[in-house]
């Protein structure tokens, strides 16, 4: 395995902030976990969550997370651009759509509708054409 990649970014200055991002960082980790064992959750999307929110609130987290003997793997693939495990994408576009259905369908407005299904779309597409990871 590869040395963790250094955060480059600096932490955010609010420690209000700080304590937030640990906080959803750490129930992504949570997340994340119970989607290696249960097929309908997945797990690579709520670790890299979890790394984003440790990258600007703590350093320490950060690197304990990239340097997991487990998942990392999930991490340093999709940092390395190595790709995306099929099960990522898949449980990944199979929540997007129902989401982007049901905000489209409770939202008023006929622009911001168009404009969720441009971005589901457009997720969609980066997340399609990324390349694939067997793990």
């Amino acid at each position: 395995m590869t040395d963790p990649p250094h955060p480059n970014t600096r932490l955010v200055s609010s420690k209000v902030v700080r304590v937030l991002l640990l906080i959803i960082g750490s129930i992504s980790i949570i997340l994340g976990v119970v989607g290696i064992f249960l097929p309908v959750l997945p797990t690579t999307p709520f670790l890299l969550l979890a790394a984003a929110c440790y990258v600007r609130s703590s350093h320490n987290f950060y690197t304990w997370l990239v340097s997991h003997p487990v998942l990392s793997k999930y991490i340093l693939a999709y940092l390395d651009g190595k790709g995306i495990p099929r099960k990522a994408k898949c449980y990944t576009l199979a929540t997007i759509w129902p989401t982007m259905g049901i905000s489209s369908a409770i939202v008023p407005l006929w622009q911001v509708r168009i404009l969720l299904l441009c971005i589901g779309l457009g997720v969609s597409i980066y997340i399609w054409r990324y390349p694939e990871l067997e793990l």
